[in-house]
Order: C-alpha cells, then structure tokens, then sequence
C-alpha cells in the first residue's frame, strides 16, 4: 500500500445524490488530505496526518507543491475512432451554410464514412490512442468510443476491433458502443427499417460473438431515424442483449421520449429538449448526457442543463469528440464554458464528469475517491478547487493515476 499527500484539497465526490441540482456547499473537502492507495484501489481517503498515523508501514508518495485531488473524469459520448477531418465543413458552417446544405455538398457523417472506410486498422487504432491518451493527460481516465462512421458489416467490425486494439495500447480505459444506426448509408439499397433490420440480424450477433460492444446507440433525427422505427431498434437490442442508449433531441424534439420508453441508459445531446422531454427525463431512471462541444462547433444553443438539473434529472457531460460537430475534444474547457452560460456549480459539474458519467456508463466502481473504488485520480496545481473552472479549462492536471499507477 502507498499514501499520497499531502493534496491542499481532496474532493472525494462521494455521498452525492445521482440526481437533481448541487450547490457547492453539499461538496465534502478534505484540507491537508491524503488517500491511500492497495494496487488498483482506494483504501482511504482522510487527513494525511491521520492516515500517516493509521498506516504507519505504508511508503509514501508525498506531494511537495499545492494540489486539489479529484476523481479521475468519464467522457461517456465519444466518436474518436475516425480518420480523416471534416476542416470544409467548419469552413462552410462558420460561413453560414446549413448542416442540411453541407451534407449535400458531400461533407457531413458520410464524408467521415467514406474517410474510415478506406483507413486501415492500424490507422484507426493508431488515431484511437493518440486521442484517448490526450484525453488521459487531460485527467480523463474512462472514454466511451462508438463506432458508427463504417456502417457496413466489414467497416463497422473494422471500427470495434480498432478501439479493442487501442484499449490494449492506451492506460485510459474504453468502452466501445456500435453505433452502426448512426445513418442509413448511402450505398444501401433498402429502407431505414431494412437497413435496421440488418444491423439487428447480421452485423450485432457478430458483434456478440466477438465480445466487440456491449452497449448500441442509434441517431433519432429527421436525417437519421425517426422516432417510431428507433424505438422498434432499441427494443430489439435489448432483447438480444445489449445496453441501449440514444443520440436524442438534437435538433429536434422526440428522441428522448424514445430513450426513455426503451429503457436506455442515457439520451445524449437534448440540445432541442422542450418542458415536456426535461419532465419525462426528470422522471425516468436514465441519465441526461449533455455535450457543450457539439453547441460549440455548430455554433448553437446548450442543452439545458441547468433546467434539467433542477427538474431532477441526473445530468452528465461529455465532449462529443468527433471529426464534424466536435473537433475540439477538451472535455473541461467545454464543461466550464458551459457553466458559466447555463450558470451550473462546481459540484454540479464535477459530479457531470465523474460518478454521474459513470452511471451512463453502468460503471458503479469508478467516478469517487472513495474505499473500493479504482485509484484513477488527478491532481491539479492550485489550493483550491474553484480555481479549476475560473480557468475555464486552461488548468490542466499537473499529475494523473490510472488503477494507482501514476502516468
């Protein structure tokens, strides 16, 4: 076993409910803190004197400059197997093209197919791990990676064996979702149920055999699936035994009432979300993922978080990294920008990017500094937490554990 400290500050971000809105003042901080960490897991968390006293035979990592411990973050929406970028588009957005006319200019999700479809393996495991461990620096220690930019049998397998491959190569840990309902592809001859259909009876019992993904998302758009036949999809997923989460109320309402009546695990983007969704998501046992990044880069409104807080909802955030909407992929800035615009709190934020992300991920063991839970913590170089988002994201962890073991 080993002590670490002392931290000026540990945020144990543990005892929090998992839903509803935070005031800071409900955040346990640990002054002159210490953890003790046995191999992949914390064994305490308490004033580093105490702990000295308590674990006398424990060797010690001691931290000499000030330093706020946190738990390690979870981006639980994440597209960063892809090759190629999607610059022309950005260039046209910011223009003030539609998304509708960038499509029909050849950019859009099909431009990222074509671009996957003829990298390699070895190309998109290669680009998978130079994300996820820029992602790792950063302090984000669990990413969900979808697939969805291959979209027939060859190119989606491809897609979910690179980020099995890269799982192996990067210390972050990743949580591969097929997204191969992310459109119907253009060269498919069929309707959008047929082409469902298909990646019900073909593509995911492949998927199963393999241990490729566990977890499927579909698109609910007017230019991906509409909301009648998605809800048929999900259904048929679960039954054959998969997670099921959605891309939800992007630009337009529905999708989240399809999540939430096909028992997902979270409606992710709820940027069009009207009372109606908010309520429905309050209610329900699933989690609302907001994605700032993909506001960011298409130049349109947040979801509303702080609305969806203070219905009730469980409210987790996430960057959407992807080539098109959300080329950026810095989870804390975009967290932090948002904050201010929809005016969330620290604790609201933190518990967005840690144990509340880790309930969109049905991982109960990581996302708090706390006894049994993995040792993936990071420490930032100042005395008091608030100063992480004062810096709206140009603060960056100074030191990251994964499993105990310093990167």
């Amino acid at each position: 076993m080993k002590l670490i400290g002392p931290f000026s500050q540990i945020l144990p971000l543990s005892g929090l409910p998992l839903k509803g809105a935070l005031c800071d003042e409900q955040l346990q901080v640990i002054e002159n803190g210490g953890i003790i960490v046995d191999e992949e897991r914390i064994v305490a968390v308490d004033d580093f004197v105490r702990l000295r006293q308590q674990y006398p035979q424990c060797s010690l990592l001691r931290i000499e400059t000030p330093a706020v411990l946190l738990p390690g973050f979870i981006d639980c929406h994440t597209h960063i197997c892809f090759d190629g970028t999607r610059s022309r588009d950005y260039a046209m957005r910011i223009a003030g093209k539609s998304y509708l006319e960038i499509a029909r200019a050849g950019g859009g999700i099909w431009d990222s197919v074509t671009k996957t479809r003829i990298a390699g393996i070895d190309t998109l495991t290669a680009n998978t791990v130079l994300r996820a461990n820029r992602h790792l620096q950063e302090g984000v220690t669990t990413i969900e990676v979808k697939s969805g930019y291959g979209l027939n049998l060859m190119d989606e397998l491809k897609m979910l064996h690179a980020i099995r491959l890269a799982g192996l190569q990067t210390k972050a840990t990743l949580i591969p979702t097929c997204l191969a309902a992310h459109m119907r592809p253009k060269d498919f001859e069929g309707s959008d149920e047929t082409y469902l259909h298909w990646v019900l009876n073909m593509l995911l019992p492949e998927i199963s055999a393999s241990q490729l993904a566990k977890r499927v998302d579909i698109f609910i758009e007017e230019t991906a699936f509409s909301p009648s036949v998605a809800l048929t999809f999900l259904q048929e997923a679960r039954a054959l035994g998969f997670i099921t989460t959605v891309h939800a109320d992007q630009f337009t309402c529905g999708g989240s009432a399809v999540a939430v009546a096909a028992g997902a695990v979270s409606a992710d983007h709820l940027e069009a979300s009207d009372d109606a969704a908010i309520a429905q998501l309050a209610a329900a046992d699933i989690v609302a993922v907001v994605l700032p990044g993909a506001s960011l880069g298409l130049g349109m409104q947040y979801a509303p978080a702080r609305k969806l807080l203070d219905a009730g909802a469980c409210v987790a955030i996430a960057s959407d990294w992807n080539p098109g909407s959300a080329p950026m992929g810095d989870l804390l800035l975009q967290a932090a920008v948002m904050s201010a615009a929809q005016k969330l709190s620290a604790a609201e934020v933190f518990s967005g990017l840690t144990f509340r992300a880790a309930k969109a991920l049905q991982l109960p063991s990581v996302g708090q500094l706390a006894a049994g839970f993995a040792a993936d913590m990071q420490a930032y170089p100042c005395s008091d937490y608030r100063d992480i988002l004062y810096y709206q994201g140009k603060m960056k962890p100074v030191t990251v554990w994964k499993n105990g073991v310093k990167i």
